[in-house]
């Protein structure tokens, strides 16, 4: 373990128990053609599935995997970031836990990087989301991101080390891993591959959590909403200058009745207009809030090095 490995494997274990031993199996088997050292970083956020057991065991069988307990879900990308927080590696790899990215496309990445890119990221092809899913990211991206407008990346990347340590500078709470590696830069490259079957379970990611994880990456890179709303509000005055003009020019030209009803349309458009307005100041100013209190991302409960009778390491946060 004291030995600089050339690769390093951080994956976020949530809800995919089932998948821990055969994901492990397939790992060793494509990386020790790759490098003759390197380590595998599971970062246990919170799994209700017992996950945390398993780790134990693949752990205590091979001293190659480093095992890391958050003290409570912090969500996946806080996940990443403790991952990558313990990469030693020259070259970090980072994939999710279910399967549907191959271990098998590893050595690809690492053949993509070698030709001089810092970033080689992985994207899906036959993505097997739901019709909704791939029409909402779309969506997200082509009107909320100034950013790339692909969706078919995937959380299978590789890093080099100097990217690994450029990423651990942000100290945003609001993050998205793949509009981090947007806004970071970088030289890049793209390997496609087949988006394979989930191996057990189903996603975690319910509705609920993917609106979260969207206002996540609005916030971290962008002020899209804040810029919507001047819009909105320069065509709203718009309208009421036309508006204004033609009753000017209707009771100039006939004996048009009182507009009690368009009145009162109007008082109701602009005071929801209003309230929707400072909504969105106040979720900035409330995410603004949440960042300069300066609390962790997250918080590690457990550390262990993979050997059968190493001493837990002291708990770190960050």
């Amino acid at each position: 373990m004291h030995e600089t490995p050339e690769l390093t494997v951080v994956i976020p274990v949530y809800g995919c128990a089932g998948c821990l031993r055969p994901l492990h199996e397939r790992l060793v088997a494509a990386l020790e053609p790759l490098a003759a050292a390197f380590e595998i970083v599971l970062v246990d956020d919170r799994s209700p599935d017992g996950a945390w057991d398993v780790m134990q065991e693949l752990a205590r069988a091979d001293t190659r995997v480093r095992i890391i307990r958050l003290s409570r879900n912090f969500g996946q990308h806080a996940a990443i970031t403790a991952g990558l927080s313990r990469s030693r590696g020259r070259w970090t790899v980072v994939m999710d836990c279910d399967l549907e990215e191959p271990p098998e496309e590893i050595p690809r990445l690492y053949a993509k990087a070698q030709e001089g890119y810092e970033i080689v990221r992985a994207a899906r092809l036959g993505r097997r989301h739901t019709g909704f899913r791939r029409a909402a990211a779309r969506v997200y991206r082509y009107l909320f991101l100034e950013t790339s407008r692909t969706t078919e990346y995937g959380t299978l990347s590789i890093l080099s080390r100097k990217v690994v340590e450029a990423f651990l500078s942000l100290s945003d709470r609001d993050r998205e891993y793949q509009l981090m590696l947007d806004w970071l830069g970088f030289t890049q490259a793209t390997v496609p591959f087949e988006h394979g079957e989930r191996g057990e379970g189903a996603s975690a990611y319910t509705l609920r959590r993917l609106v979260k994880v969207a206002f996540d990456g609005m916030y971290f890179r962008t002020t899209v909403l804040l810029r919507l709303i001047v819009m909105m509000g320069f065509a709203i005055a718009v309208a009421g200058a036309g508006l204004a003009a033609y009753a000017v020019y209707a009771r100039a030209t006939q004996d048009s009745p009182p507009g009690y009803t368009s009145v009162v349309v109007l008082l109701l458009v602009l005071s929801g207009f209003i309230i929707i307005s400072l909504g969105v100041v106040g979720l900035y100013v409330g995410r603004i809030f949440d960042q300069v209190k300066g609390r962790p991302l997250f918080i590690v409960e457990e550390d262990r090095a993979g050997a059968r009778d190493e001493e837990p390491i002291a708990p770190h946060w960050r």
